[in-house]
């Protein structure tokens, strides 16, 4: 499987994360690729984390598994993501909360997952019960029409397989 994930979005959803940001960029940026590049040992996935602007004196990526794509201006991030997820096709995971970016990669047949699940998963590393049972549904959901209103949607489901693998449930 193929993770692309949106760099300084997954940072700055994540409080542990922004306080080593607030150190510098740098710090930041290393705390997630350590934690990126963990996943890519334990799940054999490969990843590839972009952060918007220019490469600076940054350490090289985590090994063979993890990829870091710097955008070049006046490119973003964002344009970056999408283009890669459009290539990626089926078989791609999309870590972002940005709207844009999230929708650009299930029109292209990617999987997107939110930047604060993407931490989630990654810090659950290890297999556990959490209590919740699997088919529970939030009482929030828009009802579609036709089908069971209470299963998940396709792109749903997708998301939770990719993250279950992440934590290494498989």
């Amino acid at each position: 499987m193929k993770w692309l994930v949106d760099g300084y979005n997954v940072i700055r959803r994540d409080a542990e994360l922004r306080g080593h940001e607030e150190n510098s960029l740098e710090a930041g940026r290393s705390a997630l690729l350590a934690a990126v590049a963990g996943a890519a040992r334990r799940t054999g996935d490969q990843f590839t984390v972009v952060f918007d602007g220019a490469r600076r004196d940054t350490a090289p990526g985590a090994g063979g598994q993890v990829q870091v794509v710097f955008s070049r201006p006046p490119q973003t991030a964002d344009d970056v993501l999408r283009v890669m997820a459009v290539k990626g096709g089926a078989g791609t995971v999309v870590a972002s909360s940005d709207r844009a970016v999230r929708d650009a990669a299930r029109r292209a047949g990617a999987v997107a997952v939110s930047a604060e699940d993407f931490v989630a998963a990654l810090r659950e590393a290890a297999p556990h019960d959490t209590g919740r049972d699997d088919d529970e549904d939030d009482d929030d959901r828009v009802e579609r029409r036709g089908g069971n209103p209470r299963r998940l949607s396709r792109d749903e489901r997708a998301a939770r397989r990719a993250l279950e693998r992440l934590r290494g449930r498989r």
